[in-house]
């Protein structure tokens, strides 16, 4: 069981950046943010998010073109902004990913209301798992739903069954320059145990 300190970091302490500190985040640690989170579960092992860490100047314009007037210098700023998308195709690699169904494809093939409701669902759990492991690996995050997915998807998707879910900055946020915390609703405003 992790100690409170480790609930802290992934919870109770963690806050939404919108301004970043100049210190760049490396491709070791993207790829070891994937590492982690890759393992955790999806309905069917499906694993329907693809992911693209923008980095580079002429990337990030690209994006910053794409984002509400209120998250493209927070898009700027950040070292890294990673678009979650979902791929509408995700059922044709389940023949690797689920291999003990074998007829698994079939679920979903033709079937475009399942597909999407799959491919969204599990797309946003591991945009979830992965803001978790950056998190657990001392970044920041800055999750952003403020922009033109049209243009997302002809920029960074085109020509493909993925489109984007949502956007999320990565770094080292500047602590200085966070918000007050918003509250949250009490347990009994949010849950039932029936």
């Amino acid at each position: 069981m992790l100690n409170q300190e480790s609930l802290d970091l992934l919870f109770s302490s963690a806050r939404t950046h919108n301004v970043w500190l100049d210190k760049p985040v490396s491709d070791e640690q993207i790829h070891a943010i994937y590492d982690a989170m890759k393992w955790a579960p999806t309905s069917a092992n499906s694993c329907p998010a693809r992911f693209v860490f923008v980095k580079s100047a002429e990337q990030k314009e690209k994006l910053v073109n794409c984002m509400s007037p209120g998250n493209a210098e927070k898009t700027r700023q950040a070292p890294v902004t990673v678009i979650i998308g979902m791929d509408l195709a995700f059922y044709e690699k389940l023949i690797k990913l689920f291999p003990h169904a074998p007829d698994a494809r079939s679920w979903f093939e033709g079937n475009q209301a399942n597909i999407e409701a799959t491919a969204f669902r599990n797309s946003s759990l591991q945009g979830a798992y992965l803001m978790i492991a950056a998190r657990a690996l001392g970044l920041d995050c800055g999750p952003m739903s403020g922009f033109d997915a049209d243009k997302i998807n002809a920029a960074f998707f085109a020509d493909t069954p993925v489109k984007v879910n949502f956007v999320c900055s990565i770094g080292y946020g500047d602590a200085e320059k966070l918000f007050p915390r918003s509250p949250r609703l009490d347990f009994d405003e949010a849950c039932q145990i029936v």
